[in-house]
């Protein structure tokens, strides 16, 4: 879908942050649309058409989880990212199992931020997600050591590497080095990507 043919919604309570993505977005060739609360886009929401969301994780009125799945629960299927700030992995994640395409943290680079959006806009038109398909991650999975799929299941739990490290009872430069093998074995690009494998096949990993 060419880029002027949709609409980039910026949903963030603070309006410094709204300018900054919406200046960056529409300098970018995007139509963009600001909403300063996550109840306000939700109203609005079912009269979008060809539209994808941006959001923040952390709003008083109603957090970016509780957007997400507030859209899932009225059948809204808008593409969505989320950002979270520093230490939001775990909401993050949740934020994926809610429908999230990715999540971005503070601070990214610009061109991470436009190619998410590209993503994105690319599920209006396709219906494929883009995943490979269950036997090649059943086929990976199988790949991983034992502690491999430990450091997974955390993971896609949500838990930060110092979690997951005292958890296991290892340092948390262990886990570095354990999660960096599992996105090559998994072939992840991103954790969003890696995060999505596994849900994609409702598999118990732990």
């Amino acid at each position: 879908m060419a880029i002027d043919d949709y609409t980039v919604h910026v949903v963030d309570d603070e309006e410094a942050v709204r300018k900054s993505l919406a200046f960056l977005l529409t300098m970018s060739g995007f139509t963009v649309r600001v909403h300063e609360s996550a109840t306000g886009f939700l109203a609005a929401a079912p009269t979008i058409r060809n539209g994808c969301l941006i959001t923040d994780l952390r709003m008083p009125d109603m957090s970016g989880v509780d957007l997400l799945r507030s859209l899932q629960s009225a059948e809204l299927h808008i593409p969505s990212i989320v950002i979270t700030g520093h230490g939001d992995v775990p909401m993050a994640v949740e934020a994926m199992k809610a429908g999230a395409l990715d999540f971005i943290e503070k601070p990214f680079e610009e061109e991470l931020l436009i190619d998410a959006v590209k993503r994105a806009a690319s599920k209006l038109t396709d219906t494929t997600d883009g995943l490979d398909d269950f036997a090649t991650i059943h086929a990976r999975l199988k790949e991983l050591t034992d502690r491999e799929r430990q450091i997974l299941s955390g993971v896609v739990a949500g838990h930060a590497n110092k979690t997951i490290a005292y958890d296991l009872n290892i340092s948390p430069r262990t886990v570095e080095v354990h999660r960096a093998n599992v996105m090559t074995k998994m072939k992840a690009k991103s954790l969003p990507e890696l995060v999505r494998m596994v849900l994609s096949i409702k598999l118990d990993i732990g």
